[in-house]
This record gives structure tokens, C-alpha cells and sequence, in this order.
């Protein structure tokens, strides 16, 4: 897939945007004008190009997640039809009705992001099925006035490298865990990250590093594996003057639940339980390859949750560092103990800000839907991610951590208990769980994106399976810090 201004060669496929109330070059039905709705208007002659119309509804409600999903949308339609070339016509009214809100830039740029992704398919494990080929996108200069042909490239080189670091949270999202166990996932980030860039600088902790640094939680929820567990620590320390900011991701490959044996006709899903991970590894991708002044560092805790004869039982204590004992009620709530080592390991070499992000409970999608996460913690950060993801598609909801709440956590034998007495708010009380892991030293929000991780059906520019939550929404936010 190649995104070229000015080709000399013809395009197979012409789209146009269609908005409602709005003239249009051809005849269109006013349904055909609703959101993401593509319609095929077939050539007369040989001469004649295919044209795809692609509803955009009324111009004043336009954002960029809708131009980012009508991007998406053109290019699985016309993927579909078997065509390898697709050009973009911005008609001029386009222009002058543009939402003030949304720069020429940030317009072509949710295009391009929409139209990468859209074309994005997991096809590692297909044979018949797999679906061969990919659709160029070919725009005009002259289309857009308002940016010169290096803010044009500069464009390009930006959305796909946003894009791309999607694309990288995707496959690892997807991946099976015969193929991504914790072994394999910590070599893969070493290798991926084994980058010619001299701030950039990878660790691996394992064995008797997690014992000398009492990860007690990694250890006692990888005791059942045969795949030995790890902390992933990738800083990346371009503007060393800047306080660090920790991006924290569960890096669960497989949560089968362990002794709390999980039980389903289906649970292939239990190997996207490392959502939060491949956010924070997206994110590191796009922000290294973008060379931003950061100092940032990912912690990414990476374990099984399986049963097995070594395996951690219900009603185990874990002790830690920080003082706290945590009776380990449920084995299935595994995520939460390992992102309290990540979090006091993060505190310990500097942090002075922390994010972590998990596939953490079911409640918080039935809570939420799929559409959008949770987010708790500081309210400063909180309002930053939440209209950070406004305009990237990747939406937050701001919870409350009740403190009252935090009475269903407490222990008959230990100081806490890793999951809640109480069959409701199961995701406040797993953030108030995690806020008892956080130094007074950091600042720290904590969000749940169980729901956001996957779709179970083509939605915009996401196919069924791993969305990429999560690897732009940090990105951006940890560029916005610098510029502020």
C-alpha cells in the first residue's frame, strides 16, 4: 500500500465524499449521504472511471474520528471489488465549509490513518481464505491549498507512522499464544526495540532480578507456567532534562485464570489479555520513530495465567516491597498484581507520572460498551487523555474512585484483598486496588480498556479482532506533554 501525491497514472476507483444537504458532482439519494454509508456509482464506458461515494452526513458535525471511519470504510470497500488504486477527490466546497475546529492537516492526516487501518488484515494463520493484494491511495496537490507539498509529506510520514504503530499493537493483540508466549513476547521487544538510537535502552528482568527486586506479584501469578515470567522495562530518554513519564501495560499472553479456572465454550480470547502491553509497545514505536523529545518509559509486566501444579492457589498472601500483603482471593484477578510491582518499580527508578492501562474487567465493558475505556486517577492527566482521544477515535470515560468502595477490598488475614467482596463496581474497586500500589511521588491514572481491545465485527477502520487501542492515544499524549 503506497500513499502518492500527483501520480501520472489513472486511478482504478474515484471516491468522493458525499455530504448531506450538500450539492454532489453525480445523482445520490440523501441515505446514501449518512455516515460511512459507500455507495458504488458503475462507469457507462470504458473511459469512465468507477466512482465511490462515501457519506460523510452534515458538514458542521463533522470530526475527525467520522472522516477517519470514512476512510476505513473506502478503503475495505474497494479492497472487496479486487481494485489496487483508489483516488481522492476533495471537491473545492469541501474546503470552505471545512469545520474550523479541524485544520487541512489534522483532515488529511484521520484520512490517511482511517485508510492504513482500514486495509489492515490479520492473516498470519490463513491459507484459502487469505485475501490477496492492497489498494493504493492516490491524492491531488492541487486539492489542497492550504498545505505545501513538504507539510503534504510531512502529513504522509506522520499518519503512517501512526498508523503503523497501530498496526503494531494490532498483531501482537491477535498473535496466538503458541507463537506469543511470555518468553517469545520479551525476546520480541528486545528485538523490536533494537534500534540504532542512543537513548533508547531495553532491560529484561527475569529470574533472579524479580527476586532480588520482590516482584512478588509477577512470580506468584507465573508460578503455573512453563514460560518463566518478565518485566520489560524500554526507556527511551531523548530529552533527559524532562521528568520521566511510565507507561505501564499488563503484558498477560493467555489468561486461562489460573486455579479460577475461566470456562467457555470459546476462550480464544483470553490471548488478548495483553491489550495494555501492545498499547505501550505502539506507543514507543510511533513516538521513537518520530524522534519526539520525551523521557518516557514503558514497564510492561509479562506473564501466563494458567493452571498448573506450581500454580499460585486462592488464598495465597503476596507480600510486597511497599509494605502492603495482598490475600489473593480469586487467581483470576491476576492483572492487578502485577501491575503493582510495574507501578513501585516505577516510583523506584524516578517516575514522576504514571499511566497504566490494562485489559483489566469485564465490568468496565459492561459498563461502557465496547466504544470507549475507563479511566481513573489524576484529574489533570485524566481531562488530557480524555480530549486527546476526542479526536483520535480512542475514547475515555472519567469514573470515580470511590473511597468508600475500598472497604470490599479489605482482608480477614491480609491487608487487602486482590479482588472485591461485593459482586458490583468491579472496575472502581480494581482501580482503587492499584491506587494502593502508587508512590505519593507520582501522579497516576490508571485506564481500563477490556472493552476497547477488539471488535467482534468490522466497525470503521477496524476489522473483527484487535482494535490497537490505546498505541495513539499515549503517543499523543506523551508529545503534548513536551509541548506544553
Amino acid at each position: 500500500m503506497n500513499i502518492l501525491f500527483d501520480s501520472a497514472n489513472v486511478a482504478d476507483t474515484i471516491v468522493y465524499l458525499a455530504y448531506d444537504e450538500e450539492s454532489f458532482p453525480f445523482k445520490l439519494g440523501a441515505p446514501h449521504k449518512q455516515c460511512s454509508r459507500v455507495t458504488w456509482l458503475h462507469a457507462r464506458t470504458e473511459e469512465e472511471s468507477d466512482v465511490l461515494a462515501v457519506g460523510m452526513g452534515k458538514h458542521k458535525d463533522i470530526t475527525l474520528e467520522r472522516i477517519r471511519r470514512a476512510g476505513g470504510a473506502s478503503a475495505r470497500a474497494i479492497l472487496k471489488e479486487g481494485r489496487s488504486s483508489a483516488s481522492l477527490v476533495r471537491l473545492a466546497s469541501e474546503a470552505i465549509n471545512r469545520n474550523r475546529d479541524i485544520s487541512a492537516a489534522d483532515e488529511l492526516q484521520a484520512w490517511m490513518e482511517g485508510w492504513i487501518l482500514g486495509l489492515y488484515r490479520f492473516q498470519t494463520y490463513r491459507g484459502t481464505t487469505k485475501v490477496e493484494g492492497s489498494v493504493d491511495l492516490q491524492l491531488q496537490s492541487i486539492d489542497w491549498p492550504e498545505l505545501s507539498s513538504i507539510e503534504l509529506e510531512a502529513v504522509r510520514v506522520s499518519a503512517q507512522i501512526r498508523a503503523e504503530g497501530a498496526v503494531v499493537a494490532r498483531d501482537l493483540v491477535n498473535e496466538v499464544p503458541g507463537t506469543l508466549n511470555p518468553d517469545r513476547f520479551a525476546e520480541w521487544m528486545a528485538e523490536f526495540f533494537d534500534r540504532d538510537d542512543a537513548a533508547l535502552k531495553v532491560h529484561i528482568y527475569q529470574g533472579q532480578e524479580l527476586v532480588e527486586l520482590q516482584m512478588n506479584g509477577l512470580l506468584a501469578v507465573g508460578a503455573g507456567s512453563k514460560h518463566a515470567p518478565a518485566l520489560v522495562e524500554i526507556r527511551y530518554k531523548s530529552n533527559p532534562e524532562l521528568p520521566m513519564l511510565a507507561l505501564v501495560g499488563k503484558g498477560v499472553t493467555f489468561d486461562l485464570g489460573g486455579m479460577n479456572v475461566k470456562t467457555a465454550s470459546d476462550i480464544s480470547d483470553a490471548r488478548m489479555d495483553m491489550g495494555g502491553a501492545a498499547a505501550v509497545i505502539g506507543a514507543m514505536d510511533i513516538l521513537i520513530r518520530k524522534r519526539a523529545n520525551v523521557n518516557v518509559t514503558a514497564l510492561i509486566p509479562v506473564v501466563d495465567n494458567v493452571p498448573d501444579a506450581e500454580a499460585m492457589l486462592p488464598s495465597s498472601v503476596i507480600r510486597y516491597p511497599n509494605g502492603l500483603t495482598v490475600q489473593v482471593a480469586n487467581t483470576d484477578g491476576e492483572g492487578r498484581l502485577i501491575i503493582a510491582d510495574a507501578l513501585i518499580h516505577a516510583a523506584n527508578i524516578g517516575a514522576n507520572q504514571a499511566i497504566d492501562i490494562a485489559t483489566l474487567t469485564g465490568n468496565v465493558g459492561a459498563a461502557l460498551g465496547l466504544g470507549i475505556a475507563g479511566i481513573w486517577g489524576d484529574a489533570d492527566i485524566t481531562q488530557s487523555l480524555v480530549e486527546i482521544g476526542e479526536r483520535n477515535g480512542e475514547r475515555l470515560w472519567p469514573m470515580p474512585l470511590m473511597d468508600e468502595y475500598e472497604a470490599d477490598l479489605r482482608s480477614n488475614y491480609a491487608d487487602l484483598r486482590n479482588v472485591s467482596t461485593s459482586p458490583f463496581a468491579g472496575a472502581i474497586t480494581a482501580a482503587l486496588f492499584i491506587r494502593r500500589f502508587v508512590a505519593e511521588s507520582m501522579s497516576w491514572v490508571h485506564i481500563d480498556m477490556a472493552g476497547t481491545v477488539q471488535y467482534k465485527q468490522d466497525v470503521g477502520y477496524s476489522e473483527a479482532g484487535a482494535t490497537g487501542y490505546g498505541a495513539r492515544l499515549l503517543a499523543d499524549y506523551v508529545m503534548k506533554q513536551v509541548h506544553h
